[in-house]
């Protein structure tokens, strides 16, 4: 009863949670609206190519532009300094922002690879399943209750067939019901902080994993 008490209050919780609070384009961010904000900034006179990637050339005409303008120099293309230079608001579609989120979700979330394992951890110094879910999607904007079984009521259920990178995959190792949570990396690989090896990459047709294989969500 208590269990499922505490359920409902997440569930209501979550209901109400903002889906992003804008977007903002980050150093390692490409595509094509980074080759938009680049080939803006060369035509103000700053010297970067428009290649698309959010290197550190590009970085330092950003601080440059916004210490001429009187902005914060953080280096971040977000709202205030979008406008400033495009002279129109950021793009902010679902899709767009999903994506980009999801690009930096995956390339965080390798960074890891070879943390220990440490029960009830969630930093750097020692993960734990959840934990490492939790920091890594926090990483990029997007807040996840603590434990796997909790984020399991994130986002929307999706089918083994149609995952996509930045998908969250449970599993029911230890204890019955979920008990185990990674981020799907594609190709059938997902990451996730193992006990016997740390933060690993795996395959999810591996005998261990696909026979406790639960679902998997989507939060992006």
């Amino acid at each position: 009863m208590m269990n499922e008490l505490r359920q409902m209050v997440l569930a209501a919780v979550l209901l109400c949670m903002p889906i992003a609070a804008g977007a903002t384009f980050h150093p390692g961010d490409s595509g094509d609206d980074i080759t938009i904000i680049q080939q803006q900034l060369g035509q103000l006179g700053y010297a970067v190519s428009a290649d698309g990637v959010y290197g550190p050339a590009t970085e330092a005409a950003i601080r440059e532009f916004q210490a001429a303008r009187g902005l914060d120099t953080d280096g971040l293309v977000g709202p205030e300094t979008y406008r400033a230079l495009l002279g129109r608001g950021i793009p902010t579609s679902r899709d767009d922002f999903g994506t980009m989120l999801v690009r930096r979700l995956v390339a965080v979330a390798q960074q890891y690879v070879g943390v220990p394992y440490l029960f009830g951890g969630t930093t750097p110094g020692g993960f734990d399943c959840s934990g490492f879910v939790q920091f890594v999607c926090s990483s990029v904007g997007r807040a996840l209750p603590r434990m796997a079984d909790e984020q399991y009521m994130m986002g929307r259920s999706v089918g083994r067939n149609t995952l996509q990178p930045g998908d969250l995959v449970f599993f029911s190792t230890y204890e019955a019901g979920v008990s185990h949570s990674g981020i799907y990396l594609g190709q059938d690989r997902f990451i996730s902080a193992t006990s016997s090896r740390g933060v690993a990459i795996d395959s999810l047709s591996d005998g261990y994993w696909a026979d406790r294989y639960i679902g998997a969500r989507r939060i992006f």
